[in-house]
């Protein structure tokens, strides 16, 4: 586990400790302190805490392991799946936002010929929302025109200060970096906080507005499922949205400091991931909600990216999954395999075949 320290991380190494496929983890974080404190609270006895040594190089740290989870920075990614070819280990990240996802696929091959698989962005989106997409691909029984994935949590008891719901800088890119969509089969660059949909994420969040937001799906949904037209939004409260404004432009100490002193999420929090495919006069609604997880102490939000993440690994050391190359989830992942994994986590899911009418006007339909 790299990154152990971090936000999401300690939602995965209890989930893993929870799961009879485990017989150890490997913690590994810049700040040892932190490493070691997930070890002791999460761990299950079965996780050891490490300092990141940069010096020495990834590679030496992955001796013996069988697969890496990622859950650092994005911007590492590349280093990270570098270093278990070369250790010959198996890889897993919670994504890499449109760009860097984008290199990464280029490893494809190199993992293909060492007989190792790279899966990118397992986590709730992307992760979830690529396999909620391709069962609605598959209700639909034929092409999709559109697909829209829109994706909101909330706080039910936050804090009274500063909070965000995962890292700091990811969220900050994804505010203030150009999104992504694919209009009419072409990628184009969008408007940062440009405004998105008004969607119904259902209860507990209900109608909330978006923004669309730099986003792996639509880099992959077009070869995937052979749509022409493909956007991610994302709901955040106006809180969380107010607090990341004005952190925009701010230095990388700035930042850092930010992130340091934030509070954490309450445990209540609650996260709601959406995907309607359209063809013709027929739509499909796909939807996942993660509720707390109490028996943990960890809200839905971190959850929500945690699980999948977690139920890679179990499916993995099955066998369960047999690709081998860098791929996106719905590449490589059966969706049934992991939303039964998930349902045992507490997540719901809901599908429903709905006249097209019912789905709120799409980009290239606005754009048009």
């Amino acid at each position: 586990m790299l990154g152990a320290g971090g936000t999401i991380a300690p939602a995965i190494v209890r989930d893993l400790a929870d799961s009879a496929e485990t017989e150890s983890m490997r913690l590994l974080d810049l700040d040892l302190e932190r490493a070691e404190r997930v070890a002791s609270e999460q761990g299950g006895g079965r996780a050891e805490a490490m300092r990141a040594d940069a010096s020495q190089g990834l590679a030496a740290e992955l001796d013996g392991v069988d697969v890496l989870v990622n859950s650092a920075s994005y911007r590492i990614n590349l280093a990270a799946m570098e270093a278990c070819l070369e250790a010959g280990c198996h890889y897993i990240d919670l994504g890499g936002l449109y760009h860097v996802a984008k290199e990464q696929l280029g490893l494809s091959s190199r993992f293909r010929d060492a007989g190792l698989l790279a899966m990118l962005g397992v986590g709730s989106a992307p992760g979830k929302t690529n396999l909620l997409a391709a069962r609605a691909a598959r209700e639909l029984g034929t092409a999709p025109e559109t697909i829209t994935v829109g994706a909101a949590g909330r706080d039910q008891d936050p804090p009274d200060g500063p909070s965000f719901p995962y890292a700091l800088q990811t969220l900050l890119d994804e505010i203030t970096l150009s999104p992504m969509a694919v209009i009419a089969g072409e990628h184009r660059e969008l408007e940062p906080l440009q405004k998105g949909p008004t969607l119904d994420f259902g209860e507990p969040i209900g109608v909330a507005e978006t923004i669309y937001t730099l986003h792996s799906e639509v880099l992959t949904f077009s070869d995937s499922f052979g749509v022409p037209n493909v956007t991610f939004a994302l709901s955040l409260s106006p809180q969380v949205l107010g607090a990341l404004q004005d952190l925009a432009g701010a230095s990388p100490e700035q930042v850092a400091e930010a992130q340091r002193s934030a509070l954490p999420p309450s445990g209540k929090t609650v996260s709601v991931h959406l995907v309607e495919a359209v063809a013709g006069e027929r739509a499909v609604r796909a939807r996942s909600v993660t509720p707390p997880r109490e028996e943990w102490g960890l809200g839905g939000g971190i959850v929500s990216t945690a699980s999948p993440a977690a139920a890679a690994v179990r499916l993995l050391a099955r066998g369960k999954i047999e690709a081998r190359g860098a791929l996106p989830p719905e590449r490589c992942i059966p969706p049934e395999l992991m939303f039964a994994e998930l349902e045992s986590r507490g997540v719901r899911f809901d599908f429903s075949t709905i006249p097209a009418g019912q789905v709120g006007p799409a980009l290239h339909e606005v754009a048009r």
